[in-house]
């Protein structure tokens, strides 16, 4: 990632997503509190697909990046592209389909702020799966 770059990871712990290292929400800039809501939705959004198959996770980390067209973060900077990185540990291998089809799905079709980024700029997505078993 350049200097450029923005960038936000949550967690899923006790049924919320939180901040990575205690951190809140207060802490961060406004351009960095639209990818903690990208990475929120989206993550809500795969838990949302993956309660219908009655998939439960064991770790779920999102991070998401925003590349902006400055050197710096200043007022005036946009994002012109963006990355969503979806880390998950699964209890068995037979969820790691579920798991790639529930990201895939939260990505390209339900995730609403997702949606509101690629009006702004491109959106890609990777995915790491473990399983536990």
């Amino acid at each position: 990632m350049n200097n450029n770059t923005q960038r936000v990871t949550v967690e899923l712990k006790n049924g919320k997503f939180q901040l990575i290292n205690g951190k809140s929400t207060d802490e961060l800039n406004p351009k960095a509190l639209i990818l903690c809501s990208a990475a929120e939705c989206a993550g809500w959004t795969v838990m949302g697909l993956l309660a219908k198959d009655n998939v439960k996770l064991r770790n779920l980390e999102i991070t998401a990046w925003g590349e902006l067209n400055t050197p710096t973060l200043k007022a005036e900077s946009i994002y012109t592209k963006f990355m969503i990185s979806y880390n998950v540990r699964c209890n068995n291998l037979g969820d790691q389909n579920a798991v790639s089809v529930a990201v895939r799905d939260a990505q390209e079709k339900h995730c609403g702020v997702v949606a509101m980024l690629r009006r702004i700029a491109p959106v890609d997505h990777e995915i790491s799966i473990v399983s536990l078993e």
